[in-house]
């Protein structure tokens, strides 16, 4: 079976003056249909600008300088402005991380909703506005009908969600780019929302990429995990395997900084220390080398190469040692 999504060695740089900055350096991955992959990272680590190659939505001055982005078997870097309006939609729906400000704020709901289905030539405006109140129910919304007449003001923070899940949904796409949808909801919300995205996955057997932050979010509703660090990968693994035997320094150190039910009450959390580097300047070899509690020389000297076991890759120089490798080391050692 195809991919639907599948990006080989992609570089995208984005021209800002005279300047210019490879935000994204040479990364992989792959997602199987019916599938949810959770790309993960702190703020400017590179994951929003690979959700925005997808689409065809790089910011001004931004461009794919190298690599492939193939969604169902079909290249789209390199294709004009109207080809990737095309498959936006119909293809690929998207649901960005404000709603308040991804919402036209003078346009009524139901209209909003409505819109991409006139937009493709899908349905009238009766039809559209038919399916845009069917499509309001099914993600949650009480009272669809009446929903549809109201304005993105009117609404709480989680329905307004619930409003850009369905216009992201409403032409039927098979791949959902979800960047960072439970940023701003409280954590009762956020839980709805993920739970949400499950079931709509099932019941459309849609693949997903959810870009996010925060661990916590991917830990329950992923299949796989990629771990982005300063436009690079930094590891790549099914969920339960990263989870279970995370190996690079930089995944350890944000599942260190996320509280636990057994934190006790006043400990300080853990953080990471400085701040992820300026992709427009010098970069160590090891790009996490410089705020890594473990690092040596050689993390400064060269390159960590990609490794892969048990379709589980990383690149470290110094690894975190799983249970596994201690069971190895103890059974290897002298009686």
């Amino acid at each position: 079976m195809a991919a639907m999504l599948e990006i080989s060695d992609l570089v995208v740089d984005i021209r800002s003056g005279r300047s210019t900055v490879r935000a994204v350096d040479g990364i992989s991955l792959t997602l199987d249909p019916g599938r949810t992959l959770g790309l993960v990272g702190e703020s400017g680590c590179g994951k929003s600008t690979t959700g925005l190659a997808v689409l065809g939505l790089l910011p001004a001055g931004g461009k794919v300088t190298r690599g492939s982005i193939r969604i169902g078997g079909n290249e789209i870097v390199g294709l004009r402005e109207a080809e990737a309006r095309a498959i936006r939609g119909r293809t690929v729906g998207v649901v960005f991380q404000d709603p308040m400000t991804a919402l036209n704020p003078t346009q009524r709901i139901g209209a909003q909703v409505a819109e991409p289905l006139l937009i493709h030539g899908m349905a009238n405006r009766s039809a559209a506005m038919k399916q845009a109140i069917d499509l309001l129910g099914e993600v949650g919304l009480s009272r669809p009908a009446a929903q549809a007449e109201r304005f993105p003001h009117e609404l709480s923070g989680g329905m307004r969600q619930r409003v850009m899940i369905a216009l992201a949904l409403i032409c039927g796409p098979k791949l959902l780019v979800a960047d960072e949808p439970t940023t701003a909801l409280d954590v009762t919300t956020q839980d709805q929302i993920l739970t949400l995205f499950d079931s709509l996955q099932q019941s459309r057997d849609m693949s997903i990429l959810l870009i996010t932050h925060d661990m916590g979010v991917v830990a329950g509703h992923t299949d796989e995990v990629a771990v982005m660090y300063a436009g690079r990968l930094a590891e790549l693994a099914a969920t339960h395997r990263l989870f279970g035997g995370y190996r690079h320094r930089y995944t350890e150190a944000l599942l260190e900084s996320i509280p636990t039910l057994d934190t006790p009450r006043g400990q300080r959390l853990a953080t990471i220390a400085g701040l992820p580097p300026n992709l427009g300047g010098q970069l160590a070899p090891c790009r996490f080398a410089p705020r890594c509690a473990h690092a040596e020389q050689v993390c400064f000297d060269m390159e960590p190469q990609w490794s892969e076991q048990d379709e589980h890759g990383y690149a470290c120089h110094l690894p975190r040692r799983t249970d596994a490798d201690l069971m190895t080391e103890s059974a290897g050692a002298p009686s």
